[in-house]
């Protein structure tokens, strides 16, 4: 007994020190532009004739740049940097077909709904923007269970919600 005990002990002191020192050198934070520490989300601009898709692409963007935890969200006035954002295009389109009453009547079981978003990174002051002007784009099915206009304006938030988060990605890593 005392035997197996000893040899637990040399294994997990030997395990501990070869994860202390055998650091490949990863490190866990932000890779964001070192001077820059927040950021501000300008009005969005939408040109599409999608409903109050440009409130929520600004609350989702808000949102995942707050939940990166790289840049701390801040009003215009205070902020290192502003995101300025349009969206630029959104679809939707049926993907799988469904039929009802024998082939009467018909009504798509499923959609998907996609968005291009193009945005860009200023710094208050500067004549070059830090991030010119990229596009994202992102898409999620939906399916229709009683209301269209329902799951289509929940399908907006989806869509708005992973197209903020391919923003945010490309704001912190891609300077």
């Amino acid at each position: 007994m005392i035997n197996k005990i000893l040899k637990l002990t040399v294994l997990t002191v030997c395990f501990v020190g070869i994860a202390i020192t055998g650091g490949c050198g990863y490190n866990v934070g932000s890779i964001m532009h070192p001077q820059v520490k927040s950021i501000a989300v300008a009005p969005v601009i939408n040109d599409t004739i999608s409903y109050n898709l440009a409130a929520v692409l600004r609350n989702r963007l808000t949102e995942a740049i707050m939940r990166d935890g790289s840049l701390k969200v801040k009003n215009l006035r205070e902020a290192d940097c502003i995101v300025y954002a349009r969206i630029v295009d959104i679809n939707y389109r049926e993907t799988t077909p469904a039929t009802y009453d024998n082939q009467v009547t018909y009504r798509p079981a499923e959609w998907r709904t996609w968005i291009k978003v193009e945005f860009s990174v200023v710094i208050p002051g500067r004549k070059e923007p830090l991030i010119p002007k990229r596009y994202v784009e992102a898409s999620v099915l939906f399916q229709v269970q009683a209301d269209l206009f329902i799951n289509r304006n929940r399908a907006n938030r989806q869509v708005c919600w992973k197209a903020s988060r391919l923003v945010t990605q490309m704001i912190t890593e891609g300077w």
